[in-house]
């Protein structure tokens, strides 16, 4: 009996040791190098995130989060131009020179209303104010520290090529990335790489909606509602009769489709018949070509209602999203580099912080998951959301990780999100995505074969389209 318990400890020993060795033989010299580099500088990229969490500046007036980030960079030895797309708070920095051009996104943008501290029950730092609700104070700082592990390793002369950090403002209002792409700063990348919060970790097959922004505006005639409203042209009646006649359009469009609007503008008091009234719409499907078919019906009904009104009528596109093209090419390199990194591992007290928010969210109290999922190559089908990477997706091969950030169920855009941004849970997943992309920049600067199959893959899907920006004439709208 002992001699078979001896027996198995060493055979299961052995196991252990050829497995140990087997992924020791798969990290190279340069990806230890850059998984030694993230880990140097883990302490400085946690103070970033802290730093833009505490900060919490909505879009294009990340004015604290963009010099934070940008300053660093430049500290570290890259060069950076700050101000472009005539965003003030967008910037490259780049280090290295000639082929192949790798890039990758970080994002800092927070949401309005959500300011939160880090507690796992609802308790604002500053009642109203803004929140890293989807974790973007840990994408900026995740993103860079990729790029500067990089960075090192072209330094010491052994990669060869220019790596980019861009820092890309206003991903939840206006689209940052999209004046970026309409300025043509990504055009001649070879590759390009992002990752976002979740509440797993996975190499991200799956595409995204694209989304038109519209403003709808209605212009009448004011009058006393009570005492001559027949001389009154209600703006608000043709709002009414304008989304009543977009819940109307609901029966007959494909379930891909997702129209929701506010009214951001009804009226100054009851009894002034209005002449000014704002409608703010989004419209989204799994296509742009869908979407667009879909906003020409839109398009019609705000006609409709103007003339039901008699009023006059003005809808302006404010922005628009194409859908991600995902590439399974370089998931895959990622997924792999995804295993070498290992899964995340949770303290006592993260668990239990984790489960608290759950608690507080009315959810299963099912903690966290920091695991490595695997690839799903058919799950390129949209379930819901849009983001201005997707564009960039249109001029540039490009990989995307998600990595736990927030406890499993959590929902997205709210004080949980906030709450495990700033404390050790967010800073984790921060790091675990910085060692990932690290190494899979390795590759992509080392192996031309993964270039090369990620850009067949990329034109094959782009086929003959050429991308344009789907955005109102001028700069951004910077106040």
């Amino acid at each position: 009996m002992k001699k078979s318990i001896v027996l198995l400890l060493f055979t299961t020993f052995l196991s252990t040791s050829v497995s140990f060795s087997q992924k020791a033989q798969k990290i190279s010299s340069n990806k230890k190098t850059a998984l030694e580099s993230v880990d140097k500088h883990s302490s400085e990229l946690i103070d970033l995130s802290d730093k833009i969490w505490e900060a919490a500046e909505i879009a294009l007036k990340e004015n604290v989060s963009a010099k934070a980030l940008a300053d660093y960079a430049e500290a570290q030895g890259f060069t950076v131009e700050r101000g472009v797309a005539e965003m003030p708070t967008a910037f490259i920095a780049s280090y290295g020179s000639g082929k192949p051009i790798i890039g990758i996104m970080g994002e800092y943008d927070a949401l309005p209303g959500l300011s939160q501290k880090a507690v796992p029950g609802k308790d604002p730092l500053v009642e109203g104010a803004p929140g890293h609700g989807c974790g973007h104070n840990l994408f900026g700082p995740g993103s860079l520290g990729a790029a500067l592990a990089i960075k090192e390793l072209i330094q010491a002369g052994k990669l060869k090529g220019t790596v980019r950090f861009y820092g890309t403002p206003a991903e939840e209002a206006v689209g940052g990335k999209i004046y970026m792409a309409r300025a043509g700063l990504f055009n001649d990348l070879d590759a390009c790489l992002d990752w976002h919060p979740d509440a797993e970790n996975k190499a991200s097959t799956q595409s995204s909606q694209a989304m038109i922004e519209v403003t709808v505006e209605f212009s009448g005639q004011a009058a006393h509602a009570a005492f001559d409203p027949w001389n009154g042209r209600s703006a608000l009646d043709a709002v009414e009769a304008f989304v009543n006649g977009l819940n109307m359009l609901r029966e007959h469009i494909k379930p891909s489709v997702r129209i929701h609007y506010i009214i951001e503008k009804g009226g100054e008091a009851p009894n002034i018949v209005p002449d000014y009234a704002r409608v703010g719409l989004y419209v989204r499907d799994a296509t742009r070509d869908g979407m667009m078919d879909v906003y020409k019906r839109v398009q019609e009904i705000g006609e409709g209602a103007a003339l039901i009104a008699g009023v006059d009528q003005k809808m302006t596109i404010t922005s628009g999203y194409h859908e991600q093209l995902p590439n399974i090419a370089g998931a895959n390199v990622l997924y792999k580099n995804m295993q070498l990194v290992g899964p995340i591992s949770y303290t006592a007290d993260e668990i239990a912080f984790a489960k608290g928010i759950q608690r507080a969210v009315k959810m299963d109290e099912k903690g966290l998951d920091g695991t490595i999922g695997g690839i799903d190559p058919t799950a390129e089908f949209p379930t819901g959301g849009s983001t201005d990477v997707a564009d960039i997706s249109w001029i540039t091969p490009e990989i995307s990780l998600v990595a736990t950030t927030a406890p499993i169920g959590t929902p997205w855009h709210s004080w949980a999100v906030v709450a495990c941004g700033g404390m050790s849970i967010g800073h984790k997943g921060m790091v675990f995505a910085a060692k990932s992309l690290a190494l899979t920049m390795v590759d992509l600067f080392e192996n031309e074969s993964i270039r090369k199959a990620m850009r067949d893959e990329f034109l094959e899907k782009r086929g003959d389209y050429v991308y344009k920006a789907i955005l109102p004439e001028g700069p951004p709208p910077v106040k």
